[in-house]
């Protein structure tokens, strides 16, 4: 948004009383302040919308270090043109990044753009690499959740690391991602689960809602029917990464046999028949397992051999 238009935005928010309207456009200012190097103007405004009455927030550089054990920053190098995905999810990944990137037309016709990602399905086929080409393609950084410095065996404990995860985050353009969502955001009318949980879902869930739309949320889940059913709705976006079908596979395949050198021992097209049902990071996986045992068989070893063995040892593997 032009600098004008979000002074007038914030002055008519101002006006009206609309406190969480103006909270958002302050921290859009932050954002933009940070993303600028303007570190000093962006902890003085931190600390001027601090809710009165709450726990006093400190300066964004003390509060970075603060969540050290909550997120880890990973630097994106995945692009969109480098992972395999289904023509229909690779449309909406584009909708998504074009948003973004054209967020301040959409916002002088009083629009935002889309940032609730969930990406559902099996293990091994890109969901972590697309949030990783989110953060990579809008170019901003990216910070993956860490459970085992949020979830905390102690009363409100956990609740309370949530929320300096999401402060952390609101003021900066970023992708914020979640792996395996289902861990936190499990369904709430589960008889077994305590009342803690219940108290950390409905936290989770309110943050996300209140989440600026510079911040790009991406969940993922390898158990979607583990989720609460409220938190299905907080997700504008949702996506399905399945498997590879075998045109898929094959034209994966031709992709790693360019990369690896020209010669995966064997046709794509035959490769992709004898790996049915395997995962992308399978696949990639198995190719190079191939290039790391014909490096190693030189120089008398062929690669056709190679790969006849690691076929015959992966179809025990699944015997077993």
């Amino acid at each position: 948004m032009a600098r004008s238009d979000l002074v007038i935005d914030l002055v008519e928010a101002q006006q009206r009383g609309d406190v969480a309207r103006f909270r958002m456009l302050v921290e859009a200012i932050i954002a933009e302040e940070r993303n600028n190097q303007h570190h000093l103007v962006a902890d003085r405004l931190s600390e001027l919308i601090t809710t009165a009455g709450a726990r006093s927030l400190l300066a964004r550089d003390d509060t970075a270090r603060q969540v050290a054990d909550l997120v880890t920053e990973i630097v994106p190098k995945r692009r969109l043109s480098e992972v395999h995905l289904a023509p229909a999810v690779t449309a909406a990944v584009n909708e998504i990044i074009e948003e973004h990137h054209r967020s301040e037309l959409l916002r002088s016709h009083g629009l935002e753009p889309r940032n609730r990602i969930l990406l559902e399905g099996p293990p091994g086929n890109g969901k972590t690499s697309l949030a990783e080409v989110l953060a990579a393609e809008l170019m901003v950084p990216f910070y993956a959740v860490r459970y085992e410095g949020v979830v905390s065996s102690f009363l409100g404990e956990t609740t309370s690391r949530i929320d300096h995860v999401f402060e952390f985050a609101r003021t900066r353009r970023c992708v914020l991602f979640f792996d395996e969502f289902d861990t936190i955001a499990k369904e709430r009318s589960d008889a077994h689960e305590t009342g803690e949980i219940k108290r950390v879902v409905s936290t989770l869930l309110l943050q996300i809602d209140r989440l600026p739309s510079h911040v790009v949320a991406v969940c993922a889940t390898n158990h979607g029917e583990l989720l609460d059913r409220a938190a299905w709705r907080r997700f504008q976006v949702r996506l399905a990464l399945h498997p590879p079908s075998r045109i898929q596979a094959t034209t994966f395949l031709e992709q790693l046999r360019m990369r690896l050198g020209g010669n995966l021992g064997m046709a794509p097209r035959t490769l992709a028949d004898k790996l049915a049902g395997a995962t992308y990071a399978d696949i990639e996986e198995f190719a190079l397992d191939i290039m790391r045992r014909y490096v190693l068989s030189l120089p008398d070893g062929r690669i056709e051999d190679v790969v006849r063995e690691q076929l015959k040892q992966r179809n025990a593997m699944r015997q077993m």
